[in-house]
């Protein structure tokens, strides 16, 4: 098997994140889709019967005919696999593929938390990965997970700012997309001419996750970042684009213009440059008054790109910025993609894969 040339497997792979995935990884210069899993009433049947496909593209040929397996190791043979499960199935089952030997790149929110499992933006803090050593699953493989989508579009504009800044609290109100609620999803009634000021869990996941990508690694642990952030989450009728409203306060007096110079010369490490679904720029700085928007900008970089733009003084803080990420591209299968290929690029794959060929796996 040629280097880069791994063979993926999707968890949950009939859901909304799931096809995300399936649509990303057409194509991929580097992993091949040879197995897709999901829940017992899927299983069993061809992937173009059980997946309710939500794309305006075609499901791509050579994964519409593979026959749906179960979320079980033994049923699945891939040298990684994509976690789309909700939450309420993935623990277990991610748990049961790191122990049988095989990475885990999850986008459910199980494993953020833990001390020995990265909480991964390439971009933003790829040492973090170091982690992995210290994971004891029992049979050589181990679980990486992406952020809340929120989160992510956040943190991809938080970032260049505390590497250039002392940053000291943010506050922010998301204004968040239908898509972020799976499918089906908002009923109608609810989101048609509505705005819902209430996302379950939403704000916990912002008020804990950025303090920890954020984090220093310190030998085995992750020192969580000085940083207190306030988040207000509402979900509004747009389809894909999560808009965060952040009002940010430094230890020093910082103005706008130093904030907006900060985000334009950000660069990403160099340890991302090789990787295929890195964007360029990783964050834009539009000019125009009423950008970013969804409808105009959510696309950029493939949905990768995030956009900034009306950068101000804040009266009450000192500088505040409009942000917009794609929240089921970058914020979803599209950064648990960029994960995979950072662990391709640094040989976590490669010596997963090697183990699994030495070694039994642990039962």
């Amino acid at each position: 098997m040629d280097e880069h040339d791994y063979r993926v497997g999707i968890l949950g792979a009939t859901g909304a994140v799931g096809q995300t995935f399936i649509r990303l990884l057409d194509d991929h210069p580097w992993f091949t889709v040879t197995s897709v899993a999901a829940s017992e009433r899927s299983a069993g049947r061809p992937y173009r019967d059980a997946a309710n496909w939500l794309s305006g593209q075609p499901i791509p040929p050579s994964v519409a005919s593979l026959e749906v397996q179960s979320t079980e190791p033994e049923a699945m043979d891939c040298d990684v696999v994509f976690s789309a499960l909700d939450s309420s199935v993935a623990g277990e089952i991610e748990e049961a593929f790191a122990r049988a030997g095989v990475p885990v790149v999850s986008n459910a929110k199980n494993y953020r938390q833990h001390d020995r499992v990265p909480l991964l933006i390439p971009e933003v803090n790829p040492g973090h990965l170091a982690l992995i050593d210290e994971q004891s699953w029992g049979g050589g493989g181990f679980i990486v997970t992406n952020p809340n989508c929120s989160t992510t579009g956040l943190i991809c504009g938080l970032h260049p700012l505390m590497d250039a800044f002392d940053l000291e609290a943010v506050q922010v109100t998301m204004l968040q997309a239908l898509s972020g609620a799976g499918y089906p999803g908002v009923p109608s009634l609810d989101a048609v001419g509505n705005v819902i000021p209430h996302i379950g869990g939403e704000e916990e996941k912002l008020a804990t996750e950025p303090r920890k990508i954020l984090g220093t690694l310190d030998g085995d642990r992750i020192e969580p970042a000085a940083l207190t952030l306030s988040a207000q989450c509402t979900r509004v009728p747009v389809r894909n684009g999560h808009l965060a409203c952040a009002s940010v306060r430094f230890c020093d007096d910082i103005e706008a213009e130093a904030v907006a110079e900060a985000l334009r010369t950000f660069r990403a490490p160099a340890v991302t440059e090789s990787l295929p679904s890195r964007p360029d720029p990783f964050v834009q700085v539009l000019d125009a008054p009423d950008a970013p928007q969804p409808q105009r900008h959510v696309e950029a970089g493939g949905g990768m790109t995030v956009s900034v733009g009306r950068v101000q003084d804040c009266p009450v803080n000192d500088v505040k910025f409009v942000l917009l990420s794609h929240n089921t591209v970058r914020g979803a299968a599209g950064g648990a993609l960029l994960n995979a290929e950072l662990l391709a690029s640094e040989g976590y794959l490669d010596r997963a894969r090697a183990d699994a060929a030495t070694e039994p796996a642990a039962g």
